[in-house]
């Protein structure tokens, strides 16, 4: 979910209006959820889609239809900014589902602590990454989404906020790649959340409590701002540390480095 120019400031300033409006103590719970129906009601009706963002429109027309199909439907909120939404610019036409269904995941980071919903949704994404059946069986299209829904309840329920389970169930819509895909965007929207970087350390064994803090603090150092650290304990880094933040790789592991006397070697 990449968007730009019109719908970038859009979605921006939607986000604001979310913050300011759930500040005043609205439901986010419900919220979130039904900011994420809307963005599927227009995924499943184009033509309602093409309406809600054609620019030779007046806003006010598209905004009367907005209150028309949601109106006594969704809580007062959600109404606001739907409607404050079909009322702005959008580069294409699918990016206003896009910036909706991105202001549900924030939504529902915000509903609970952006911390332990990233620590969760990492863990759930270990999980599904470890066992291929599970992940097989949340994949397959042969299977309705109801099934997978309750197949995540059964895994989750007791275990996980019900920001995470929420999460997860979304990821289950499509909207990106695949659900590993999706799990990582929506840790990268709870760093967002909290004004923190990810970055994922790929170890040999875990590490202590002081080297973590002491790569936090070297992180943060470096990139100018907190970085929540997510764990990999991955044998086949042999030792020393991989870790991936964003786009960049810092790779001190013992495999790179045998990788690269092999490859000076061949050479």
């Amino acid at each position: 979910m990449d968007l730009r120019g019109a719908s970038a400031d859009s979605l921006r300033e939607l986000t604001t209006e979310a913050e300011q409006a759930l500040r005043a103590g609205q439901h986010a719970e419900r919220v979130a959820g039904e900011l994420y129906d809307v963005a599927e009601l227009l995924r499943a009706e184009p033509a309602l889609r093409r309406f809600a963002t054609d620019a030779s429109l007046p806003a006010e027309a598209k905004q009367g239809l907005a209150q028309q199909v949601l109106d006594g439907k969704v809580d007062g909120v959600t109404l606001a900014l739907v409607t404050s939404a079909v009322a702005r610019r959008w580069t294409i036409s699918r990016d206003l589902a896009d910036a909706l269904e991105r202001l549900s995941e924030l939504t529902w980071v915000r509903s609970s602590d952006a911390n332990v919903v990233a620590d969760e949704l990492f863990s759930f994404g270990q999980t599904v990454t470890a066992h291929p059946d599970l992940r097989d069986a949340l994949a397959n299209p042969a299977r309705s989404r109801a099934d997978k829904s309750a197949l995540l309840d059964g895994l989750l329920d007791g275990k996980a906020s019900t920001a995470t389970v929420a999460l997860a169930k979304q990821a289950l819509g499509g909207t990106y790649r695949t659900l590993t895909a999706a799990l990582a965007t929506y840790r990268q929207v709870a760093a967002q959340a909290s004004g923190q970087a990810v970055a994922t350390v790929r170890v040999v064994t875990p590490l202590s409590d002081a080297d973590r803090a002491r790569l936090g603090e070297a992180l943060s150092k470096q990139y100018g701002k907190n970085v929540h650290l997510n764990e990999v304990v991955d044998p086949g880094v042999l030792g020393g540390m991989r870790v991936e933040i964003g786009d960049d790789v810092i790779d001190g592991t013992v495999s790179s480095r045998l990788d690269d006397a092999r490859r000076k070697l061949v050479g």
